[in-house]
């Protein structure tokens, strides 16, 4: 498991993206882009244990020569935390459709201003703590980031 790092941008991965970037048949693909930042310490990927649980499941029955990569990325790119109790869900009730809630209360639990899921409609309304993106968005959110970067060093 990565260690935390605070200066580093914390990112929620859901289930989806991990079973994307896992199954990717390119080096290209916006999900495993993500896995990569995280792989190479740009950002730390948080994610559930709920969000390993899916993904596993859904590989195994879908995909399961894609599990080696799955576990890979696992140990390389993800800090995987505990999911939230029922208790910690019921002041969120309503933000988030009740099966991906525990996803939402985490990313807030674990201080993930981004949590990047192709599902990003199971999110609403959401929570102002948490932009919701979807992997190709947020790629181009980290681009806009790195321009503007760029731009202060020219002024």
């Amino acid at each position: 498991m990565p260690p935390i790092n605070p200066r580093k941008p914390r990112v929620f991965v859901d289930a989806d993206v991990l079973f994307a970037g896992a199954a990717s048949p390119s080096e290209h693909g916006a999900s495993l882009l993500v896995l990569r930042m995280a792989e190479i310490t740009l950002i730390e990927a948080v994610a559930s244990q709920q969000v390993i649980t899916e993904a596993e499941r859904s590989l195994t029955e879908k995909l399961p020569q894609a599990l080696p990569a799955f576990r890979l990325i696992v140990s390389r790119c993800l800090h995987v935390v505990s999911d939230p109790s029922p208790a910690d869900l019921e002041p969120y009730a309503g933000l988030a459709d009740p099966g991906d809630l525990p996803i939402l209360v985490a990313a807030l639990r674990e201080g993930c201003p981004w949590l990047v899921t192709f599902n990003v409609w199971h999110f609403q309304p959401g929570h102002a703590g948490v932009t919701v993106l979807r992997p190709g968005d947020f790629l181009l959110r980290v681009r806009d980031l790195l321009a503007h970067l760029t731009d202060e060093e020219e002024s």
